[in-house]
């Protein structure tokens, strides 16, 4: 593993454990792999707040929308035995469908451009009011008329991917569960991985929690509830490891996968962007794609009742993460983001050279605590409560092993001045001078806090 991957996923632990703390969320698990191979795992928090169970990695979360991309591979996967086409009509295999949804494609299906309802005219699924639908009530919704035309705009339809299913159980012959784990569950090698929750054996589960309000205070969501004919939308059960392991292998330049190179250059490949929205996304076949700190990626996310995930794939560096967090508000998507600019900014400086090596620390003022993270020549002073610590963050040059100066700071910072450490008899740091900031570590500041202001 390159020496810059190894300090960037040392400061993504670092950088976690902080944002943990701060926004107080239940839990959450990092899987990162390369090249194939699991490089970094580790869970934070509680996978239950009532019962203080403390989470782990081997805990599987519902990953809701992860789904679609298992749902996906496997109409690709039929698709290359010649069972399918991307431009078939779905009314072809799937019975009693409005006449406008029959005739859309199953590749409008994958992209979300058939026009279909997103979760049906009630949807309180999604409040726990009800249970999700089953297939016959999923096809009553599906013999009312599509809510806009075919391949007008991008428009998310759990429901369409609830079709995508029937066309895989008409086609094969076969339950979706146990094609999907024929197909592609047991062939990609992930065991920690079932299409719904009624299909999970004895084995640990994350529980949801809800956010603080409007109760002031987060409660406990089973999140057991079966999908049912939803299931190839939203049901997935999984762990961080299997989700990276799994698009890992969705990379079209991944030496092993389920899927043949075009099979996945035609899910990667963008083709509706995502409309009304402040940030540059795009969908393929069941693949959303984008950039983040100038690098491209693919992945998908995920939201169930208390439970947000995220996964990307950053195929120009053969590098996959997987973040899940058990809160309803849990924000695995900003964190992602913000691994992803951990990364980069490591790999455009490279892992700390020798003589700034053991500047390395996190120092507190009353604002907060700062992070000192050495990379390449320099030392970058981080802000571990930002979603991209590396945010406009100023820049040590190192003169000595207790010197250095603010090469490099925004126009309202300590651009030019000094800095400094203060060493007990020892030799250890017992402060940090920030162009006349004195910075303590985390015990001592609290000390101060609360002899300065009590409780």
């Amino acid at each position: 593993m390159n020496a810059w991957l190894q300090t960037a996923l040392d400061y993504i632990l670092q950088w976690l454990e902080y944002q943990m703390r701060e926004t107080e969320q239940p839990g959450c698990v990092i899987a990162v792999v390369r090249d194939g191979r699991v490089v970094l795992e580790r869970a934070f928090g509680h996978a239950d707040l009532v019962s203080k169970l403390p989470l782990t990695s081997r805990h599987r979360f519902r990953v809701a929308s992860h789904s679609k991309s298992f749902t996906a591979a496997c109409i690709m996967r039929l698709r290359e035995e010649g069972k399918l086409g991307l431009d078939d009509r779905v009314g072809r295999y799937v019975q009693d469908l409005h006449p406008e949804i029959a005739e859309a494609t199953i590749g409008q299906l994958l992209s979300h451009s058939a026009g279909i309802i997103r979760d049906g005219i009630d949807s309180g699924q999604w409040q726990d009011e009800r249970p999700f639908p089953n297939e016959a009530e999923l096809r009553a919704d599906l013999a009312s008329a599509p809510i806009i035309a075919a391949n007008s705009r991008f428009k998310y339809s759990n429901h369409g991917y609830g079709l995508a299913g029937l066309v895989i159980e008409a086609v094969t012959g076969t339950p979706y569960r146990d094609w999907i784990r024929r197909a592609i569950i047991e062939p990609a090698g992930l065991e920690e991985t079932e299409c719904d929750i009624s299909t999970v054996a004895s084995v640990p589960i994350a529980r949801g929690h809800s956010g603080k309000l409007p109760l002031g205070r987060r409660v406990v969501i089973p999140g057991d509830n079966p999908t049912h004919a939803l299931a190839p939308a939203t049901g997935f059960v999984s762990t961080a490891r299997d989700l990276a392991r799994f698009f890992a292998q969705l990379d079209p330049a991944a030496t092993e996968s389920v899927l043949s190179v075009a099979s996945r250059r035609e899910m990667v490949r963008p083709q509706w962007r995502y409309p009304h929205t402040s940030i540059e996304r795009y969908y393929g076949l069941g693949i959303a794609t984008g950039k983040t700190a100038e690098w491209e990626w693919f992945g998908h996310s995920g939201g169930f009742q208390g439970f947000i995930t995220r996964t990307v794939t950053l195929p120009d560096r053969a590098v996959s993460a997987s973040l899940l967090t058990n809160g309803v508000d849990g924000p695995a998507g900003p964190w992602m983001d913000g691994i992803i600019h951990i990364l980069a900014n490591f790999s455009k400086h490279g892992a700390p050279a020798d003589n700034v090596r053991d500047w390395a620390g996190r120092w507190w003022t009353i604002w907060g605590g700062l992070d000192l993270v050495p990379m390449g020549e320099k030392v970058v002073v981080a802000a571990p409560s930002l979603p991209n610590p590396f945010m406009d963050a100023s820049e040590l040059s190192v003169l000595d092993d207790n010197a250095a100066r603010v090469s490099l700071a925004p126009g309202q910072g300590r651009h030019g001045e000094s800095v400094w450490r203060v060493r007990r008899l020892d030799g250890t740091i017992s402060e940090v001078w920030f162009g006349g900031t004195r910075l303590l570590p985390e015990a001592e500041a609290a000390a101060e806090l609360e002899s300065r202001y009590g409780r």
